[in-house]
């Protein structure tokens, strides 16, 4: 079984990127998970792994809910904090990783994951949230799948990531993509949050070069600190690609975001 070594400052530096170039989560998403759940007005929503708190944002935003969100970057923490002042919510944003929880934490109608469970000792995760949640609560892993680029700007953006941050790529792909790499929907399936169901919205996005090259910038194998005095090069690298294939610098993407939720047994 692979657990991906904690490296608490991962993000670091992809603050700044991350809430405007990574693909947003949809409020239909949220609000079906939201009326799936049965959230009301004051539960308690954990948004672990928060980043800039996109999702927790949102769910203190449709449904009133009592929002704490966890992650070990603050830079991410400082970013969620004024993101929630700017959407007029109040939410909790606490220095701290699924290493950290506790019963302070509890009782729990949900407990959200944004891009980030794959990042934790999955197992020992669901085994604290087991103690967390209350009855009729749930954990959602939220993501999204990209259906097709055009042109291939996704091809190109690998390629370029592939030179300048080879070995991150390698690693990245060594435990996500690697033989022992058990999926999301079997660690849940082996715990008490077994009983599964998927919500997906698809949707085509049209974005431009400057969007690709702040979208790579979040990520953790070419963010500014992985690629530290070769950045700008990168970066020209980069548009140098996205101009060979749309000299007009227009790109699509179709991309669903999606919910896995898991009830407790």
């Amino acid at each position: 079984m692979t657990t991906i070594p904690f490296e608490p400052r991962r993000f670091r530096t992809t603050a700044a990127y991350y809430s405007r170039f990574r693909v947003p989560y949809p409020d239909r998403l949220i609000e079906r998970v939201i009326a799936r759940i049965d959230l009301q007005p004051g539960d308690r929503v954990l948004d672990l792994g928060c980043g800039p708190g996109q999702i927790g944002i949102t769910f203190a935003r449709l449904a009133h809910a009592e929002v704490t969100g966890l992650d070990p970057e603050p830079e991410m923490l400082e970013a969620a904090r004024e993101d929630a002042i700017a959407a007029g919510v109040d939410a909790k944003f606490v220095l701290a990783s699924s290493y950290d929880l506790s019963p302070s934490f509890g009782p729990l109608k949900i407990t959200a994951m944004g891009r980030s469970f794959h990042w934790m000792d999955r197992a020992a995760t669901l085994s604290m949230l087991d103690t967390l949640t209350e009855p009729g609560g749930a954990v959602a892993l939220f993501g999204d799948r990209h259906i097709s680029s055009s042109p291939a700007w996704r091809e190109a953006m690998e390629r370029v990531s592939e030179t300048f941050s080879p070995e991150r790529m390698r690693t990245d792909r060594q435990f996500h993509h690697g033989p022992d790499w058990i999926k999301h929907e079997e660690f849940l399936l082996r715990s008490t949050f077994r009983n599964l169901e998927r919500i997906g919205v698809v949707a085509e996005r049209v974005i431009n070069a400057d969007e690709i090259v702040g979208r790579a910038f979040s990520m953790s194998v070419t963010s500014p600190q992985a690629l530290g005095d070769r950045m700008m090069e990168f970066e020209q690298a980069l548009r140098s690609e996205l101009t060979a294939l749309s000299p007009k610098g227009k790109f699509t993407e179709i991309v669903e975001s999606n919910a896995l939720i898991a009830f407790r047994d």
